[in-house]
Order: structure tokens, then sequence, then C-alpha cells
């Protein structure tokens, strides 16, 4: 069932430009660590929340040494959604360009979790 909900993704802002060019793309990361503070990816996808609540909980735990982005995620199908184990959900594989949108820029780390 494709969710009209918004879904997001939160990225360092090192990554913006390569998101902007090529959309969100597990295997071009390397200019910043993951959100968790990751060195490489935890799966071969993208981690997506839903709504900006869900979002807050990330821009917690923001452990990438920076500020971070807050890009939207259009045309989420939430049968595609896998589980990592972890309870956090992501889409299996890449999303282009065409269906992120920057929403939020230069987050500043907001620890307090």
């Amino acid at each position: 069932m494709l969710d009209t909900s918004p879904f997001f993704h939160l990225s360092s802002v090192l990554n913006r430009q390569s998101i902007a060019q090529h959309g969100l793309d597990w295997t071009r990361m390397g200019a910043a660590r993951g959100i968790a503070g990751s060195r490489r990816p935890e799966v071969e996808g993208i981690f997506v929340c839903r709504g900006e609540e869900d979002a807050d909980f990330f821009l917690r735990i923001n452990n990438t040494g920076g500020p971070v982005d807050l890009w939207s995620v259009d045309g989420v199908d939430e049968r595609s959604l896998l589980d990592n184990g972890s309870g956090f959900v992501y889409l299996p594989g890449r999303i282009p360009a065409g269906r992120v949108r920057l929403v939020r820029s230069d987050i500043p780390p907001q620890y307090g979790f």
C-alpha cells in the first residue's frame, strides 16, 4: 500500500550535495558517520521514519559529529519497509533524487537523549 503520510530521513549536512544529485544511496555513505554513529552502512537500504515527531528521536541521537538535514521521502510503499532487528525500518535499495526533498537544513546537534 502506497502511503501518503510523510516519511523522513536524517543525514549529515556533508551529504546534502550528494543527496540532491543522486538521491539517498547507501553505497555513497562515507562523507560522514550515520545518525547512530556508524562509519559504514548498517543495511543495504535507507532508514526512514514516519512523521517529524519520530524524526525528533533521531535528532536527539545524532552521532554524525555535526549538524544534519531532514529530508522528506515521497512514494513510500509500507509493504517494502524492513525492520533491521532493532525496531527501526528501512527501504531496501536506493531512493532517487526525485523522491526526496530537503525540509529542514543545518539542524544543530540536540543532545538530550
